[in-house]
């Protein structure tokens, strides 16, 4: 029984979590586009950008515990298991990565373009999707 409620909770601290990570690039897509001489819309936008990744964050460290836990303490395995972590390290990576992109925005630093930004938000669904296959197919 404790099993079903951690997982349940893993479940929605993960896809919550992924909801942050769906957006926050969607922030940087906007922030590019931004005019040089356009502050008041700059600084609302990165307002949004450093509170979305502070809330993401929050939601990613009881998404990690509970799999942690799963995976630990109940024995969840497999071959599937490794490659849905090398998905969860990509996804760590990912995270810390819109922390280091956000701070560029910050400091006027960006160089690259709202397109370069649209792709790699693609790169965190891509992943979800994996993750999930993994999960739930469990290919190997």
């Amino acid at each position: 029984m404790l099993y079903l409620w951690v997982k349940a909770f893993h479940i929605v601290f993960v896809a919550s979590w992924f909801a942050g990570l769906f957006y926050l690039p969607r922030i940087f897509v906007n922030l590019a586009m931004v005019p040089p001489d356009s502050h008041a819309e700059r600084e609302r936008l990165l307002l949004m950008g450093r509170k979305l990744y502070r809330f993401a964050s929050l939601l990613m460290v009881p998404a990690v515990a509970l799999g942690l836990w799963l995976w630990l303490g109940f024995g969840i395995g497999g071959g599937w298991m490794h490659a849905k972590l090398l998905g969860v390290v990509g996804v760590l990576g990912y995270h810390h990565m819109c922390r280091r992109l956000l701070r560029q925005f910050e400091h006027l630093e960006n160089r690259r373009s709202h397109r370069w930004y649209r792709v790699f938000n693609e790169v965190s669904v891509l992943l979800f999707i994996a993750i999930v296959v993994l999960v739930v197919v469990k290919p190997f």
